[in-house]
């Protein structure tokens, strides 16, 4: 009876790995074919499955990535968690300051971009700390951002814009003339007509640039009624 009972368990584990291998081979071939349609919700059921069945610390990234991609960045957090850590990979950093910032967790997102401008130094991570600094009113330290980034940044470097139905793209130093504007006002609210030019500059590099045009007609609409 006891050789009987071992020989029953033994089929019945070789069965459940069979079973495990068979099915994460499926999900595999799954994911493989949703990437091909580029179907999103079956990227995520097919990774989501994968990660349950082996577990898989590039799939967790991967995923989360899907889940930012798509917006739905709750969803990505909760795949990563939002802690601050070192062992992180690049992608997981970079998908966690997304998402915090998205839902307007602004000191946990710039912990996160400052985690990854150490790793990667980039001027496109310099525009992205210094804009959570303007938005934490951190203006001093938002400022001597926007000068190191404006050192770093390639003529032929470019940032996109969403706040239009149609995306748009403006080069790196418009975008951190830009800010430099608004940075500026926030400083001293005195300095109108300085914001105003560093706007119009900016504007004169992309004159496409709307979000930098809108600013500009907020800050002459608030100088006259100052006159």
């Amino acid at each position: 009876k006891k050789l009987l009972l071992l020989a029953l368990c033994a089929t019945a584990t070789n069965l459940q790995a069979q079973t495990k291998k068979e099915l994460t081979q499926h999900y595999e071939s799954y994911y493989q074919a949703m990437r091909k349609q580029a179907d999103v919700q079956g990227i995520i059921n097919a990774l989501t499955h994968l990660n349950v069945l082996a577990p898989d610390l590039l799939r967790r990234d991967t995923l989360a990535y899907v889940y930012a991609s798509n917006n739905q960045h709750i969803q990505a957090l909760n795949t990563l968690g939002i802690e601050e850590n070192e062992a992180d990979s690049d992608l997981a950093i970079q998908v966690k300051a997304s998402s915090l910032k998205a839902i307007g967790q602004l000191p946990r997102a710039l912990a996160q971009y400052n985690l990854l401008s150490k790793r990667k130094p980039s001027p496109y991570l310099v525009y992205e700390m210094a804009d959570l600094n303007i938005q934490l009113g951190k203006d001093n330290m938002a400022l001597l951002l926007i000068e190191q980034g404006m050192a770093q940044a390639g003529e032929e470097m470019k940032y996109a814009f969403y706040e239009r139905q149609e995306p748009y793209e403006v080069s790196l130093k418009a975008a951190f003339l830009y800010l430099k504007g608004l940075a500026t006002f926030n400083k001293n609210k005195e300095e109108v007509a300085q914001a105003i030019a560093l706007l119009d500059e900016a504007i004169g590099m992309a004159p496409n640039f709307n979000l930098a045009q809108l600013s500009k007609q907020a800050l002459a609409q608030r100088k006259v009624e100052e006159n």
